[in-house]
């Protein structure tokens, strides 16, 4: 069973925590308990509030992420997750090049809709919007799984 969830992307302030959030919320509204999701980035921003847009769009969701602070990854948090979803496949390959515990574990969010999740950072709203359509889509086909 995959009880500790990490989401990772590049600067964790746009992908990550929306995934993060909205798989929370998935997994809340599917009944299914004792997840503990996290997110976290391979270049992060740290201490920096999501972007502004992934803010409003998840709003709209009736989601708050913007007390959320960016968060690099390290070793601790990679030994701790059980499933580690990542945006991309260069942050697999990124991330298990630099975390060996971390193989076997990592998959896209897009894994089994065979998708990578394109970075929205500062692009248009309509860059944000199709991110968080895959990010929606990813979850829905994890939810299955988990």
């Amino acid at each position: 069973m995959f009880n500790n969830i990490l989401v990772v992307c590049v600067g964790n302030i746009c992908r990550s925590p929306m995934a993060e959030a909205l798989l929370r919320d998935a997994l809340s509204a599917a009944g299914k308990t004792g997840y503990s999701v996290s997110s976290a980035g391979l270049g992060a921003l740290v201490d920096h509030a999501p972007d502004k847009t992934a803010c409003e769009l998840l709003l709209k969701k009736g989601i708050d992420i913007s007390d959320y602070k960016a968060t690099q990854i390290n070793s601790q948090l990679v030994r701790k997750a059980d499933l580690i979803l990542v945006m991309e496949t260069g942050h697999k390959n990124a991330l298990v090049g630099d975390e060996p515990s971390a193989k076997g574990k990592v998959f896209r969010l897009g894994e089994w809709g065979e998708f990578d999740i394109p970075d929205p950072y500062q692009k248009d709203v309509a860059a944000f919007e199709h991110a968080l359509q895959l990010v929606e889509k990813g979850i829905a086909q994890w939810l299955k799984k988990i």
